[in-house]
Parts: C-alpha cells; structure tokens; sequence
C-alpha cells in the first residue's frame, strides 16, 4: 500500500492568511502592480521641490520598506505552499512508481533493490526538510 496521501486525500481546506497570502501574491506578480510602484516613484519624486531633502527621502525609504516587509512575508507563505505541493505529487508518483515495480518485479531481485531505494528517496525529504508539513504525513513514513 501506498505510504503517502493519495490527490482524493489532500485536505483542500486552506486558512484565511494562505488565501490572503495567494491573492497578494497574484496581485504583485501582474503588471498593473509594478505599474503602481513605477507611478509612486514618478509622484514622490518631484515632491523634492517642496520637501526638505531629508524628509524627501523618509518618505519614499519607510513606503518601500514597509511594503517589502509585508510582501516578502505574504509571498514566502505562497511559495512554501507551492513547494509543499509540489513535493507531495512527486512522492506520489514516486510511490506509486514503486508500487508498480513491486507488482512488475515478481522475481527480479535488482528490480526489488531499486524499489527500495526509491521508497528510500521518497521518505528523504520528510528527513531532511526544516518545516514539519503535517504530523500525521511523518508518523505514517516513520510507520512505513
């Protein structure tokens, strides 16, 4: 049996940040966006006639560090998401990969070999990954 959640298992139900954390980062990633950020340049940068120099600078300075701040942290969240995903199709293929060499090998021993260095490979990115995807997804591998 396969030791990875099948599609029809996936939890589908995504937070309210995730979905607020996509639609930013659908927002940032079109033109009109970077349009935006290009007239907030031309707008700010004539207001130098009228502004001391160093208010000038503070100005644009703290916009742009406060919108980065909060972009890279909505746009992280988008991208462990699309990492995590990624990840879990590629150890079901390779799951199931292996369970057809399984059901092909009968009585090919080095056929058996390489199931078990692919099931090997598929329980490595569980090992060596820094953010815990599920509780549930490591037990069963530490059960497998």
């Amino acid at each position: 049996m396969s030791s990875i959640h099948m599609p029809t298992e996936v939890n589908s139900r995504v937070g309210f940040f995730d979905r607020f954390a996509g639609h930013a980062a659908d927002i940032a990633s079109r033109a009109p966006f970077f349009a935006a950020c290009v007239l907030l340049i031309l707008v700010w940068a004539p207001s130098v006639t009228f502004l001391k120099f160093d208010t000038w600078q503070l100005l644009i300075n703290t916009a742009t560090t406060i919108v980065t701040f909060l972009m890279v942290a909505l746009l992280q969240n988008s991208q462990s998401r699309n990492d995590q995903a990624t990840q879990h199709k590629l150890n079901a293929v390779a799951e199931a990969l292996a369970d057809l060499m399984v059901h092909v090998s009968a009585d090919q021993d080095g056929l058996r070999e390489d199931v078990k260095q692919l099931r090997a490979a598929v329980g490595l990115e569980d090992r060596e990954s820094t953010t815990h995807n599920g509780d549930a997804d490591q037990q069963h591998h530490q059960a497998a």
